[in-house]
């Protein structure tokens, strides 16, 4: 997988109260949204509030728990998509970003109908810029 390029260096973003980060898929084929089993955001090693992450791709914006079952959204390895939370930090201060991503790969079986899971870990060093 290319777990090195799963967040895009450049694109942490603060808007109020939350903020952004641009991802990249750590696969080489695309993925429907319901393959996209989770992720966790982590700013300067504290975690983003799990239950104030949002997905966004393809101009639509998710919850995990909505995904789980929206088949028609596809994410492409040429695509970014936006994971945001809710954190405050100021604009212009730089921060470590790290973000783990959970996949399923629905066409690689690996026993009794279970699909492959895949976990993912990308972190890097940016500034934060206003949305």
């Amino acid at each position: 997988m290319i777990p090195d390029r799963i967040i895009e260096q450049g694109t942490l973003q603060s808007s109020g109260p939350r903020v952004s980060v641009e991802v990249r898929i750590p696969w080489y084929r695309s993925l429907p949204a319901s393959c996209i089993a989770g992720a966790d955001l982590s700013i300067d090693g504290h975690a983003v509030p799990e239950d104030s992450l949002r997905w966004e791709m393809n101009g639509r914006t998710f919850t995990f728990d909505e995904m789980a079952e929206v088949t028609d959204e596809w994410w492409f390895p040429v695509d970014s998509a936006v994971l945001s939370g809710a954190a405050d930090i100021a604009d212009g201060t730089e921060h470590s970003v790290a973000v783990d991503l959970s996949l399923y790969i629905p066409y690689i079986i690996i026993g009794d109908g279970e699909v492959l899971r895949i976990h993912e870990h990308d972190e890097k060093t940016m500034k934060v810029v206003s949305a």
